[in-house]
């Protein structure tokens, strides 16, 4: 019998969604960094094997918004609670629900009663036992989880554990998309994520949540094995300009470096990479801008 069926990954900033879901696929297909608003967009990551397909719907995190950009990743987030066969909630080890988790818990109480929800413990590899037994015991507390399951993402302890209980509560059903396929994103999108990753490492902390990066151009040459890509990084503040590029271009260089090995291993291609940076000023206020760097509020609605 073959299962297959749809999952939603949700939980607050920084709790390794992303972390989690790039190793079930094996490959980096959603941004990392240690900075809030990583992800910003519903990102579609596909398991299969030989009795089953999973579709992961990766969100971000979830968080008080500031700004448009906030309000639609809040909406991309909580419209997918009522798309899918499973949901699943990802915490880390803090000893205590802080206001953010309780606030999911909260919409996961009063929307989601007849969808199973799955809650992953991550980052158990940093604290002991003893403790952990604690948080297992506080969160079967509250009654809304049907399985508890402790896991390192980083270190992927607990990742298979999850995916056979993900199956046990899936139904049978199609296999939606071919087997080698492991996202329905275009590649200019996954380009363009593994560009604005490296800034988010890289770049200081009142810079990255206003980047945005544009793949204006990305196409294989004709006489050569090598791909010409062109990208644009937006920022919002022209003072921003110089930090991103840096002295004598060494930021900008650093970037693109680290973004052409990562984009060659996923493209298995050699890269010319080239990237220009540009103001655009308040444009995570802008909902054309915004629509334009790939957020449209309108597939949240």
């Amino acid at each position: 019998m073959f299962k297959s069926g749809f999952v939603t990954i949700i939980g607050r900033p920084n709790v390794g969604k992303s972390t989690l879901l790039n190793g079930v696929i094996g490959e980096k297909i959603s941004a990392i960094s240690n900075k809030p608003q990583t992800t910003r967009n519903k990102i579609t990551f596909i398991y299969t094997d030989e009795n089953s397909q999973i579709i992961f719907l990766d969100t971000p995190g979830i968080q008080k918004p500031k700004n448009k950009l906030g309000d639609y990743m809040l909406k991309t987030s909580e419209s997918t609670l009522s798309e899918v066969d499973v949901i699943t909630y990802i915490v880390d080890c803090s000893k205590k629900i802080g206001r953010l988790d309780s606030y999911i818990i909260e919409e996961l109480k009063s929307k989601n009663t007849n969808t199973p929800i799955i809650l992953l413990i991550n980052k158990i590899d940093e604290i002991a036992k003893e403790e952990l037994f604690e948080l297992i015991n506080m969160y079967s507390n509250l009654n809304i989880f049907k399985e508890i399951i402790p896991i390192s993402a980083l270190k992927k302890d607990g990742v298979d554990l999850y995916i056979e209980t993900l199956k046990s509560y899936l139904k049978e059903g199609p296999q939606y998309y071919p087997e080698d396929m492991i996202t329905d994103q275009p590649e200019k999108f996954i380009v363009a994520e593994i560009i604005r990753e490296k800034a988010l490492r890289f770049l200081d902390e009142e810079v990255p949540h206003g980047v945005a990066v544009s793949i204006e151009k990305m196409r294989d040459r004709s006489d050569k094995d090598i791909m010409d890509i062109e990208a644009n990084i937006y920022i919002e503040k022209e003072s921003h300009k110089g930090i991103i590029i840096g002295k004598n271009g060494r930021m900008l260089k650093k970037i693109g470096t680290e973004a052409r090995r990562e984009i060659e291993n996923l493209l298995d291609t050699k890269v010319n990479l080239k990237m220009w940076v540009k103001v655009e000023k308040n444009w995570r206020e802008k909902e054309n801008q915004m629509r334009r760097f790939g957020y449209d509020s309108k597939y949240t609605k």
